[in-house]
């Protein structure tokens, strides 16, 4: 008798969460960048989810995971626009205003998390891009923060591959441009 053996599905341990609304230019990077990482990604072990909103909302997305990369824009004029910053979630811009949880920072909303018991990730990698225009109605990024856009898709590459999530060969799916 022969034996089939039945690939064993392997585990989600990393999420990748692009943040932003992609319909006011710049602001929507993070989404853009999930949403070519999950057509250079397909099959790869790691879950890859776009959403709109920020603070405690979206501590859903990261629940159970181990580590996480969070792709978002942000304005912190310290670079030119279309900067890729590697920051930590406490380095993310504090919260200027905050009228409910859903405006507190990034840092703010997982360390509540924590203290809230939600199982959160131990490693989390935070890349920002310097967003130039947030409040113009456009599916379309400016020209700068579109042409970071590669260097996002590389850099999140390189973190998976370094976490192990993501086999070096795997990092240019056959097809895709290598240039992206």
């Amino acid at each position: 008798m022969g034996s089939s053996a039945t690939p064993v599905p392997v585990p989600q341990r990393t999420v990748v969460v692009g943040l932003g609304n992609p319909l006011l230019s710049d602001d929507g990077v993070g989404v853009l960048a999930a949403r070519l990482l999950a057509e250079r990604l397909v099959g790869a072990p790691v879950s890859i989810e776009e959403s709109s909103w920020g603070g405690m909302r979206f501590l859903d997305l990261l629940a159970g995971f181990e580590r996480a990369i969070i792709i978002d824009a942000i304005q912190w004029r310290r670079g030119p626009v279309g900067t890729v910053y590697r920051l930590s979630p406490d380095e993310a811009v504090p919260t200027v205003r905050a009228v409910s949880f859903h405006d507190i920072s990034l840092g703010t909303a997982l360390a509540l998390g924590t203290r809230l018991g939600i199982p959160l990730p131990a490693e989390i990698v935070f890349l920002a891009v310097e967003a130039g225009d947030i409040l113009t109605v456009s599916e379309a990024c400016s020209p700068e923060v579109s042409a970071a856009l590669p260097e996002v898709v590389r850099r999140v590459e390189a973190q998976l591959g370094a976490w192990g999530d993501l086999p070096e060969a795997r990092c240019t799916k056959p097809g895709s441009p290598s240039t992206l």
